[in-house]
């Protein structure tokens, strides 16, 4: 069967081995998880953001305007940055979950999210998108965007936000088949992740595509 209209489950191992094998040089976080009650293993990563509420007083803005930073940016603020970022904002610490599991039904990945305060409080998707980067939230009424539903975790059986893998296939056949006719391998959970990723507050440093080139160069 066409690579571009199923992704084997071995396949899928294999793509979120080597990205996480990058991702542990580079430090980004990503890991593999098991669970002793599931055979099925999933790919994960916990990643903090600091969300602040700024009060802007020119004319014809919101009072209330939210601003999003990575929480290692901000940790890299000079002291003085600091004391201003909590004056004029209340900083509030955004905990993202992002899970990456195979769906035996559709053979392609799904990507389950979930993002809470450090009081444990869950954002809703409504919030969770007034984070996400101007140059996406065109897309956000949009297929495949308009797909995110509430669903509980296959493996842990806590809700989360999940990207239904209906139209995976669909978006993906022109990201494979492009790469079939430049005849180069891309690995398939870096093309997906850089597609759906932004949409739900993940960025994917550049450096995955560079070694997906690589390992392509050296195999060849």
């Amino acid at each position: 069967m066409a690579e571009d209209e199923f992704l084997g489950e071995g396949t899928f191992q294999h793509s979120c081995a080597e990205f996480i094998k990058h991702s542990q040089q580079i430090g980004d976080g990503w890991e593999w998880r098991t669970s002793k009650d599931c055979s099925d293993g999933y790919m994960c990563k916990t990643h903090f953001q600091i969300r602040k509420r700024t009060m802007v007083s020119h004319p014809g803005a919101s009072a209330g305007v939210q601003t999003w930073l990575p929480m290692e940016e901000a940790l890299e603020l000079p002291s003085d940055d600091l004391e201003v970022a909590d004056t004029a904002a209340a900083s509030e610490v955004v905990k993202y979950e992002y899970h990456v599991l195979y769906s035996c039904s559709y053979h392609v990945p799904v990507l389950y999210f979930r993002a809470s305060f450090l009081d444990g409080r869950p954002l809703t998707l409504k919030e969770i998108w007034e984070g996400v980067h101007e140059c996406y939230k065109t897309r956000l009424l949009q297929g495949p965007w308009d797909t995110i539903t509430q669903q509980e975790h296959p493996v842990l059986g806590q809700p989360f936000f999940v990207l239904h893998p209906c139209k995976t296939r669909e978006f993906m056949a022109p990201v494979v088949k492009s790469s079939q006719r430049a005849h180069r391998s891309a690995n398939y959970i870096t093309s997906w992740l850089s597609i759906v990723g932004p949409v739900v507050g993940l960025s994917l440093p550049l450096s995955y595509a560079t070694a997906a080139s690589q390992e392509d160069g050296s195999a060849g």
